[in-house]
């Protein structure tokens, strides 16, 4: 099954999503608005899809909010009414290479 970031991004700018309660708190103190979500998913690109999922298909994107800040926003249950925004970060440069897509050796 191939992952289409269109249909998640129509679903974004639909409103066709919420934000896994677990995370909630998480992306508060990260300090991630709703808005820079929505924007990160909407200029963003899939870097990891994860069709075998066993919760369903899902997938990590890689998108950069208006100002420029890169995000990583894993989104889950794509294929229902509502996307699952499950987490939202900034990638952490220990982890990924500058393209903020490539994980580095180890991790």
């Amino acid at each position: 099954m191939d992952i289409d970031i269109t249909g998640i991004q129509a679903k974004i700018i639909n409103g066709k999503y919420i934000v896994s309660f677990t995370h909630t708190e998480k992306v508060r103190l990260r300090r991630i608005e709703a808005k820079e979500i929505e924007e990160a998913i909407c200029k963003g690109a899939i870097i990891e899809p994860y069709p075998d999922d066993p919760r369903g298909p899902s997938c990590l994107i890689l998108g950069f909010t208006s100002q420029n800040r890169p995000l990583h926003v894993v989104c889950g249950k794509i294929e229902e009414e509502e996307i699952l925004i499950i987490t939202a970060y900034e990638p952490d440069s220990k982890e990924r290479e500058a393209d903020w897509k490539t994980r580095k050796r180890g991790f």
